[in-house]
């Protein structure tokens, strides 16, 4: 089993993209091939904590409304190419991800990750749903096969926000400048959202590593 640390943000729309193209890939393949795991990456570490209006997000972060449209009109593209649908219209407000990186932590747990990942893009890219609320938080947890009780108990507590603050800065000291980026093995490096037929080369390069290794160990066995 190849471990493959993905970092990501449930905000990110190549994130999407990138997840999307993935486990397209990897559909059909032994699903024990890869050990992933999700890390936290705040695109917006100092968003407030109720988020900002969607519209003035993007005009301030590109410079006005023609500046926003001309920067998502790739993703877009991308999207349409992959065969997902995003409903930009449908999002009002940027949220604060702090909570939501939480959720993913505690998912690792419950062994839902995966599960838990992809609903926090649907809630977010396909209906608009403000995944900085607790309570949007909480169904889409219980959605994902989490225990409802025990994450509206931890939201409460406010527990591991530091600690996924303190990873979000680790990961940028480590050299993670934008998300999604993935690290296959420890050691290969892939930044953005790659496509599918990249993804299924790698599968198929790693495939026949682990058929060769196989091999000489029965050589040699």
């Amino acid at each position: 089993m190849i471990r493959l640390d993905i970092f990501s943000d449930p905000v990110c729309p190549w994130c999407f993209i990138g997840k999307h193209n993935l486990f397209t890939a990897l559909s059909g393949v032994d699903e024990e091939l890869f050990s992933i795991e999700w890390h936290p990456f705040q695109l917006n570490p100092n968003m407030p904590e109720g988020g900002m209006d969607r519209r003035e997000y993007l005009e301030t972060k590109f410079g006005g409304k023609e500046g926003a449209i001309q920067a998502y009109l790739p993703i877009v593209e991308h999207a349409n190419a992959t065969g997902l649908t995003i409903n930009f219209e449908a999002i009002t407000k940027t949220p604060n991800t702090l909570k939501a990186q939480c959720l993913i932590n505690w998912a690792k747990l419950e062994g839902c990750q995966n599960e838990l990942i992809q609903a926090l893009f649907e809630a977010y890219f396909c209906h608009g749903k403000d995944i900085g609320d607790t309570a949007v938080l909480i169904d889409i947890a219980a959605q994902s096969g989490m225990n409802a009780d025990v994450v509206k108990r931890l939201f409460a507590s406010g527990q591991d926000q530091l600690e996924m603050q303190e990873r979000d800065a680790s990961a940028r000291d480590m050299g993670v400048r934008a998300v999604p980026t993935f690290i296959v093995a420890g050691q290969h490096v892939v930044s953005g959202a790659q496509s599918f037929e990249m993804w299924q080369s790698v599968i198929e390069d790693i495939q026949k590593q682990l058929e060769s290794q196989s091999s000489e160990m029965g050589r040699f066995g």
